[in-house]
This record gives structure tokens, C-alpha cells and sequence, in this order.
């Protein structure tokens, strides 16, 4: 128990801590509600509590990759919450003359449980300031050409880490030498230890022999440190990463809920106030995404999965992060108090940086605190495109194409229906009782090689009798290039048209062949009205096979596949079984690749980077991926998506090893009976949904 002096100094201590500490943490509140956006209600606030606090404590995040680290993170981050309850323990002990929870079973259970946390914890301390320091983990570094803030590139991050390395070294270790005392002095006085703590009643023998004065000082010592570095340490707190602790669980809580990974919010065209769209500074980001810098941990587990930094490129979803943090620990006071900051791209990225992101979601879907840096990217974009009208010139014939024409290639409209000449496609003026709406998309109406999968998936649905129809030359692009390039007005424009059209037939299904059209029909449309159930095709055949609506014909060693998921199929939205299943209901045999399903590596082309040169890098996304799939052995590569149907094609040609790339619609067609009648449409009449 401390002293009277001790306990009035202690007190003063706490006093000057929270003083100090709440001017930082109000400063950087006033930063991030400057942050668009309104706050959360507390219905939504609480409602998402459980939710949140289940991902916060179970760390649910952090399992997706790098095993070992995530279990010595693990053994941190939960002693660090339970030390919650030991610190506020010690203070009791501190002041009154008792044993914190009791002598009984539940105190013995608390202090063991603390003595095996304070282990946890400084074994998880002392690999990464390993991993760090001594084995200087590449993954914890940058490539050369990432723009990174002044005092990142002085050692920033290395010095940040050190300080809350030692910090949680000192505090959980100080307090561990304390209890040791603690028991030892207890020793002296009974000849009994504290079974209860094993490591701290090990380390309590090795002060044998040291009188009982000693041992006193030595328990005070233990204390005072342990409970001083975090009252010295709560004014720093803000500036430093381990405010993630804080500030992932406040992320978990408030982060809008979206109805699929990669869905972006609109922007208010109707409201004539609004001077400016997208965002050019860190007051124009949403509120959240404010929050972001200061959950990051530095971890770079978002680069490891971005096609463009493991590619070459400039970009970083990990730096910009940093980027902004560091920005905003520079400026806290003046950022607080209303400055004005200057434009993202001065510090946080490059603007190469900017137009190399695929919107692939790979960065949202990986990080361990649930941050989404491809959105930052994606508002940026609207405001160069849409306010300073600075974007690449490539850009220029996709969104003529889009505005004039319907489709980014800039054809004529009146060409739409051009790859069905000869085929038994019916439109919904020919088969108003139409089950499912066949949403074309613009790459098989336009492109030759997906033009080949919208023949494949008709010869499909006539030999299987599925009663479809299609809108032909009433169907127009559904923006999602547009959108994903930060021309919103042109997406919005095109959304009204498309949902204006649609709703006049109102249609029960949708069938899409291009996850992109599946994404933004089913799951953006609905922010201006549009709510429809859209399937992929892959979805459809796995239907149809299962029915037994298909039958098919081996085909010998070809039948060795792999499987590309899309990024918008897989990731964005949750369909990774239908494709295999389909392929396996066919008589194929799938042969995974290391990074599949939701964990899919992109092909290159999302992002609207179909429609622009790529980024200049140290290769193509496309050969990444394209190698990848050709480690497996397999001799053909399924895809689900026409963009990627285009960049895996253009890969195998430029490798030139003859592996073949097929949609899955095309694998399905090949392989029906060779002498065969389609049915007539309509007939076939309803295909029983299944869930994917």
C-alpha cells in the first residue's frame, strides 16, 4: 500500500495526465469530425455494439494472412485489454490494504490470468521488435518510388515503433518485477510463494535473501513505473500507433455498413449548395475515413495485396495512411482549429499513385482494423475528374463513349445486337413473359473475344430451355467504369436512364456475364431507386447443371482447370462456390491457385483500368496473375468476367506457352452433345434458385 505522500502525488500525476491528455484527444476529435458525414445515431451506435466488439476482441481481421505474427499480435493486443482491469487493480492495491478481487478462487484466477498476459505480452513484444529491428522485415518496408511523408522517410515509423515497443516492455515488465517483490516479500513473512502467478513467483526467488526493505522498495519501485509510464504516457498517446488499440474498435463501430465490400456512396447532384465533389483535402474525406489514419497499425498487409504495389507501382494504401496520420500529428492544433489543408496529392500520394489503383478491394478486405483506403482513392478521383479536370486522356474515349454512344468503346449504339446475328435470342418486346433478364453488358456486345461467351451462354440457356429475354438495343452501360474512373455524374446519369428502363419491364432475375454489371446493377442501383435480385451466370449454370438441365461430355486432359475469380465476383460480392460448382457438375477438375476465392489476386483491368495504359511499374498486373495460374499446371484458365477474359488472354499470348483462356459459359457450351436440338425458349420455364 502506498504512502500518504505517494498517494498524493499519484493523484496530482493522474491530474496532470488527463489535463494534458484531453487537450490531444479533443484536438484530434475536432480533426476527424471535420471529416464529411454526420454522426452515428446512438440507436445505429448501439445496435452495432455486439457486432463490434466481438470483431475487436476476437481480432477477427488479423487471421487472414501471416499466421505467426497474427498469434504474437494476438498475445499483445488481448493482455493489453485485460490490462485494463490489472491496472485498474494495481491502483486499488495501491491505495487500500487489500488483494485485489480476494484471496479466493476468483482472485487466484484473475492473478493468474494476469501473470500469464504480462508473459503473452512481453513475448509478443520482444519478436516484433525483432521482426523490426534485427531481422528488418521486408514487409514492413516500401518500395522507392512511394511517396512518403518527411519524417516517414527520416525513420519516423522505426522511432514510433521503438518508443511503444519499449513503452509496453517497461510497463508490463516494471509491473511484473513488482508482483515479484510482491511475493517475495510475502515469503519472508509466511514462507509461502503465490502458485497463483508462476512467473512472477519464479522471478520472486531470485530476490532471496534481500530484507524486508528492500524487497518494500523494490515493490514500489515495480509499481510506480509500471502505472507512471502510462500516466506519462496518455499525452502521447494520440501522436503514436498504438492509438490503433483505441481507434480500430471506434472504427468497427462506425463504419457505414455497406451492402457489399466495394459499394460507394453517391454524391448529392440535386443539391445546388454544394460548390464541390469528391474530395481534394483531408476535410473533404467522410469523417471515417479521418478515423482510418489513426487505426492503422503500419502493418502493410494492404500492400501485400494490392496488384499495384506488388506490381511496382507507386501506390501504397499502407503509406497513404501513414501519410495522413503523420500529416495530421504535424498540424494537430492548426487542423483542430479550422486550417485549411493542402491537396492530398501534395503528401499522401502521387497522382500516378492515384489512376494505378484496380478498385479491386483487396486493401479493405485485408485490413486488420478496418480500414477502407480504396475509397479515399476513389473520391480523389472524383474530384479531379469532376472540379479540376485532370485525368488520363486515355479516360477521354470511355467517357464519350459512355455519354454518346452507351458503351465505352464508343460504338454505335444501333450495333448492340450485332454478335447475336443467327442466334435464337429473343427480346422482351418477342418474350414479354420473360423469367430472367439477360443483362448483356457492353464487352460481349461490342468485343469480339467476350462476344464468344454471349454465344457460348445462349447456346446454354436454349439448350437447357430457360425462359429469357433481352432488352437489345434498349440495354446502355451501367456506368460502373464511369463510377470507378470519378466521373459520378456521368454513372448517375446512366443509372437513372438504365433504372428508368428497367423498371418498365420489371424483371424477376437478372443474369449478368460481367461481375461489374452484376455489381452495380445489383447492389449501387439501389441508392437511386433500383432494386433488383441480379445473378451471376456462373450462378445460373450451377443451377442448371445441378437440375440436371445440362448435360455434358468429357473432354479429356482439357478438363484440368483453374479458376480466375474476379474481383467483383469474389471479393465484392461473395460468389466463389457457383463457378466451381459449375465447372465440377460439368466433369472438370479445379486446381486452386495459391491466392483464390475472396482472396483472389486481380487481373488488372477493374478501376477502369481497361479503358487507360497501365501505371508504370516493374510489370503488369496481368503477368502476375497470368504466372500464377499457369504454376498450377492446369492447361486452361476459367474466367467469370469479360475484363478478365481480356487480361488473362493478352497474358497467355505474350507468354506464348499455349495455356488456354475460356469463360466458364464457354467451357459449359463446348462440352453439350454434339447432336443436339435447343430447345425452344421458353419452354424450360423456371429454374429453381440456389444460394450461394
Amino acid at each position: 500500500m502506498l504512502t500518504l505522500p505517494e498517494r498524493i502525488l499519484f493523484i496530482v500525476a493522474v491530474a496532470a495526465a488527463l489535463y494534458f491528455g484531453y487537450h490531444n484527444f479533443n484536438r484530434v476529435y475536432k480533426v476527424i469530425r471535420r471529416g464529411k458525414g454526420d454522426a452515428p445515431t446512438r440507436a445505429e451506435m448501439v445496435g452495432g455494439l455486439v457486432e463490434a466488439g466481438v470483431k475487436w476482441l476476437s481480432l477477427s481481421p488479423v487471421w487472414k494472412t501471416r499466421t505467426a505474427s497474427s498469434i504474437f499480435h494476438a498475445l499483445i493486443a488481448w493482455g493489453f485489454v485485460f490490462y485494463f482491469l490489472v491496472n485498474l487493480g494495481d491502483v486499488i492495491q495501491g491505495y487500500f490494504p487489500i488483494r485485489f478481487l480476494g484471496e479466493g478462487f476468483v482472485g487466484g484466477v484473475y492473478r493468474f490470468a494476469a501473470d500469464i498476459f504480462t508473459a503473452a505480452v512481453l513475448v509478443g513484444m520482444v519478436y516484433f521488435l525483432l521482426r523490426r529491428f534485427v531481422f528488418n522485415s521486408r514487409e514492413l518496408t516500401y518500395h522507392d518510388n512511394i511517396m512518403l511523408v518527411d519524417k516517414v522517410k527520416e525513420g519516423g515509423i522505426r522511432r514510433d515503433s521503438l518508443i511503444v515497443g519499449l513503452f509496453i516492455l517497461s510497463h508490463v515488465g516494471f509491473r511484473l518485477i513488482g508482483e515479484s517483490f510482491t511475493i517475495a516479500r510475502h515469503r519472508l513473512e509466511t514462507g509461502a510463494g503465490d502458485i497463483a502467478q508462476p512467473f512472477a513467483n519464479l522471478l520472486s526467488l531470485a530476490w532471496g535473501g534481500l530484507p524486508e526493505e528492500a524487497l518494500r522498495v523494490g515493490q514500489h519501485v515495480g509499481w510506480w513505473v509500471a502505472l507512471g509510464l502510462i500516466l506519462a504516457f496518455i499525452p502521447y498517446f494520440p501522436y503514436t500507433k498504438h492509438f490503433h488499440l483505441i481507434m480500430a474498435g471506434i472504427n468497427f463501430l462506425t463504419k457505414p455498413k455497406r451492402v457489399s465490400l466495394g459499394a460507394i456512396g453517391p454524391e448529392n447532384f440535386e443539391d445546388e449548395t454544394v460548390e464541390a465533389f469528391g474530395a481534394q483535402k483531408l476535410e473533404d474525406l467522410p469523417w471515417t475515413h479521418l478515423v482510418d489514419a489513426y487505426a492503422c497499425i503500419m502493418c502493410n498487409r494492404c500492400q501485400d495485396v494490392c496488384p499495384a504495389y506488388v506490381t511496382g507501382k507507386e501506390l501504397s494504401p499502407s503509406a497513404m495512411e501513414i501519410n495522413k496520420r503523420y500529416y495530421i500529428n504535424d498540424h494537430l492544433a492548426e487542423i483542430a482549429n479550422g486550417a485549411e489543408t493542402p491537396p492530398l496529392l501534395e503528401y499522401a500520394m502521387s497522382e500516378s499513385a492515384l489512376w494505378a489503383c484496380t478498385a479491386c478491394a483487396a486493401c479493405v478486405d485485408i485490413c486488420p482494423v478496418g480500414n477502407e483506403p480504396m475509397f479515399d482513392i476513389l473520391y480523389m478521383r472524383r474530384h479531379q475528374v469532376l472540379v479540376e479536370n485532370e485525368f488520363p486522356k486515355e479516360l477521354k474515349t470511355a467517357f464519350r463513349g459512355m455519354e454518346r454512344n452507351g458503351n465505352p468503346w464508343n460504338q454505335s449504339a444501333a450495333n448492340r445486337m450485332d454478335w447475336a446475328e443467327g442466334l435464337e435470342i429473343p427480346t422482351v418486346e418477342e418474350n414479354p413473359d420473360f423469367e430472367i433478364l439477360w443483362w448483356i453488358g457492353c464487352a460481349p456486345s461490342y468485343d469480339p473475344r467476350a462476344q464468344q461467351t454471349a454465344q457460348a451462354l445462349a447456346k446454354v440457356l436454349n439448350y437447357a430451355g430457360v425462359n429469357y429475354a433481352i432488352l437489345g438495343e434498349m440495354e446502355s452501360c451501367t456506368g460502373d467504369a464511369a463510377r470507378r474512373a470519378g466521373n459520378e455524374y456521368l454513372f448517375y446519369e446512366m443509372a437513372k436512364a438504365n433504372i428508368e428502363t428497367l423498371n418498365e419491364f420489371s424483371p424477376k432475375r437478372i443474369v449478368t456475364t460481367c461481375p461489374h454489371c452484376l455489381h452495380t446493377l445489383g447492389k449501387e442501383y439501389s441508392q437511386y431507386g433500383g432494386h433488383y435480385e441480379v445473378i451471376h451466370h456462373t450462378q445460373l449454370l450451377s443451377e442448371l447443371t445441378a437440375a440436371k438441365k445440362i448435360s455434358v461430355s468429357a473432354n479429356g486432359d482439357a478438363d484440368r482447370i483453374t479458376f480466375h475469380d474476379p474481383c467483383y465476383l469474389g471479393r465484392h460480392n461473395g460468389i466463389v462456390n457457383a463457378p466451381r460448382v459449375a465447372l465440377a457438375n460439368a466433369g472438370m477438375t479445379v486446381v486452386e491457385m495459391p491466392r483464390h476465392g475472396s482472396a483472389s489476386f486481380c487481373c488488372g483491368a477493374g478501376g477502369a483500368q481497361m479503358w487507360k495504359e497501365e501505371e508504370h511499374g516493374e510489370k503488369a498486373v496481368n503477368a502476375e496473375r497470368y504466372a500464377e495460374a499457369k504454376s498450377t499446371g492446369a492447361g486452361t484458365i476459367a474466367v467469370g468476367c469479360p475484363f478478365c477474359l481480356t487480361m488473362m488472354s493478352d497474358a497467355a499470348k505474350t507468354a506464348g506457352d499455349g495455356v488456354i483462356v475460356k469463360d466458364v459459359a464457354e467451357l459449359i457450351a463446348e462440352r453439350l452433345p454434339a447432336q443436339i436440338t435447343p430447345s425452344s425458349n421458353g419452354s424450360g420455364g423456371v429454374v429453381e434458385p440456389m444460394i450461394e
